[in-house]
């Protein structure tokens, strides 16, 4: 089986491509069929993969529906679809964000049509579909009302795939994925980026920038249970998900103030003395728009699972 993953050279698909191969298979419609061929496919060349002939690199640009159409062919397996602009970047360039996360997703769902046969697809969404006016506790039944661009982009990207499915062109799953937090590397363009910088540059010697206040509160999920996620929801039949398509994943709700505590109770107050807590309204403003709890009964009911706590 070959199975594709756009957005391969970013953290969450290098992770997930080495869990795959890991594996060596994946249960299908069909039965549990081994991996061939994976290919990760982004903008940059993907670095630190795994020695593994079974993995191939392409190096494209996902709003280009040719190069998609070539890169998803007829004997792919299986597509997860993870590329995308980040939140605060989406929000400063919008014809950027629309391009990638709406008019990309679009591509990939283009391609998966012209298969001979609808295979499955996992999509990487976010929780930043809500927004607005939220209850203290959002439920899969709370009305979308993204207040970005990104959040926007993603939420109209669910429903075309819930559309493409229920056309019978694809099989389609969408996680709505929490903050991830600790990831590795450089901070990027997400408003979310801080959650992971504090946590791991104090740690690394280096001083970390906290753009929110000490009370503001996130909804996270750890790498090791999102790379279990997308896995478990290749996985699963199609009609556990019945007409929806779409789910969040169970998190945990930590606020910042209670993120850095657990830094300190771990590695001393010496470490998070190299937190500068500089407020930023435009990145207040985003995170404030996130959802920070969540029942996700329909979810754990799927047998996808949370982290206890930050450790």
């Amino acid at each position: 089986m070959r199975i594709v993953i756009t957005g391969g050279a970013g953290f969450i698909g290098k992770k997930l491509a080495k869990a795959l191969l890991e594996r060596g298979r994946l249960e299908t419609a069909a039965g549990r069929q081994p991996i061939e061929s994976l290919v990760l496919f982004d903008v940059v060349h993907a670095e630190g993969l795994p020695d593994d002939q079974r993995i191939q690199t392409v190096t494209g640009d996902i709003t280009d529906a040719d190069e998609v159409r070539r890169l998803i062919g007829d004997d792919t397996g299986g597509v997860y679809h993870l590329a995308a602009i980040v939140s605060a970047d989406a929000e400063q360039n919008f014809d950027l964000g629309m391009a990638v996360n709406l008019g990309g997703t679009r591509n990939v769902l283009e391609a998966c049509r012209a298969l001979p046969r609808p295979v499955r697809l996992v999509f990487a969404s976010s929780v930043a579909v809500y927004g607005g006016d939220m209850p203290h506790t959002l439920d899969d039944g709370t009305i979308l009302t993204p207040q970005t661009s990104y959040g926007m982009q993603k939420a109209a990207s669910e429903l075309l795939l819930n559309d493409y499915t229920r056309k019978g062109f694809v099989d389609g799953r969408a996680l709505r994925l929490p903050t991830i937090v600790v990831r590795p590397g450089k901070p990027n363009k997400a408003a979310s980026t801080f959650a992971s910088s504090i946590i791991r540059e104090p740690l690394a010697g280096q001083e970390a920038i906290c753009p929110v206040e000490r009370d503001a509160e996130m909804y996270i999920l750890s790498p090791r249970r999102v790379v279990e996620a997308l896995i478990h929801a290749f996985e699963l039949p199609a009609d556990a998900f019945g007409m929806t398509r779409m789910l969040t994943l169970p998190g945990i709700t930590a606020s910042v103030g209670a993120m850095v505590d657990a830094l300190a109770e771990v590695a001393g107050e010496r470490v998070i003395r190299r937190i500068r807590w500089q407020p930023d309204p435009v990145i207040q403003k985003i995170v404030a728009g996130w959802p920070a709890r969540f029942d996700a009964r329909r979810a754990r009911s799927l047998g996808f699972g949370a982290d206890a706590d930050m450790a």
